[in-house]
């Protein structure tokens, strides 16, 4: 199997890097729907350079530690022998669980870049704000709202396509 390289301009702005990326994870959470879980892409970067990916996994690996963000630094942290993910920045569709922001604290990430905020779990300053905690012992750039609306509307359309087949199951179960 070939390894994929994907590298951005190194005269872009900081803003078009980060909606570069962030393209790139919004075409992850796509693959995570196709499969059936909740839409979300990361994408671990380092100078530029994508060191990893992920998408959520839960349901299929029956994982409830599969979110995207995990299998990024999961794998990221595989690729350069290290937990420790000095310099690098995370691009994820959405804002990260507590679960999730803590692990990013732990890993040491430089910048996280998210796109839909969470107003139900959300730990990066929707409800929580771990990753800015001054009680920890590192805190984490955030740039938050990159491509908010193609990422919020990625994780409303698999939720109502999702409610419809409930209710298709359930009008079809009170027939039979």
């Amino acid at each position: 199997m070939q390894k994929k390289t994907i590298n951005m301009p190194d005269e872009s702005s900081q803003e078009a890097v980060d909606e570069f990326w962030m393209q790139h994870a919004c075409i992850l959470a796509e693959k995570a729907a196709q499969q059936g879980e909740v839409p979300v892409g990361a994408v671990l970067v380092l100078g530029n350079q994508m060191i990893s990916e992920g998408w959520n996994r839960s349901i299929q690996l029956h994982d409830p530690t599969a979110h995207a963000e995990m299998v990024a630094l999961q794998k990221g942290g595989g690729k350069i022998k290290n937990y420790r993910l000095v310099d690098t920045t995370l691009y994820v569709t959405l804002e990260p669980c507590p679960m999730c922001a803590a692990a990013l604290v732990h890993a040491r990430i430089k910048r996280l870049v998210f796109g839909a905020f969470d107003l139900k779990t959300g730990a990066a300053g929707s409800v929580f704000n771990l990753v800015n905690d001054a009680r920890l012992n590192h805190q984490i750039e955030i740039r938050a709202g990159v491509l908010e609306s193609r990422c919020r509307q990625q994780i409303r359309a698999f939720f109502k396509a999702r409610r419809q087949a409930h209710k298709l199951l359930k009008v079809s179960r009170d027939k039979g």
